[in-house]
């Protein structure tokens, strides 16, 4: 992930909590109702952190796959290079 876009959405998961917290603070509900909204909130906020993290560990894991062909089919083609190099010195 981008240090700008790590920092982007720190910066708005830290937001989102703390207005999420003041509203729920300030609210003149009873404790009990206040609790279930704070508990509504988690979950909430819960799902959605799991659903990000593993959209970017796919991406992550579509990168790696991507990355190891690309450095397979190099290798392969080095190889091929060198073993031309090879058979033209021996002749």
């Amino acid at each position: 992930m981008k240090s700008s876009t790590a920092k982007f959405l720190f910066g708005f998961i830290a937001g989102a909590a703390a207005g999420a917290v003041a509203g729920i603070l300030l609210a003149p509900d009873k404790g009990s109702e206040t609790r279930k909204k704070v508990s509504d909130t988690a979950k909430k906020w819960k799902d959605e952190l799991e659903k990000e993290l593993s959209t970017k560990v796919d991406d992550l894991k579509d990168y790696v796959k991507e990355t190891t062909s690309e450095m397979k089919a190099k290798i392969s083609k080095a190889e091929k290079k060198a073993r031309v190099a090879e058979a033209e010195t021996e002749s």
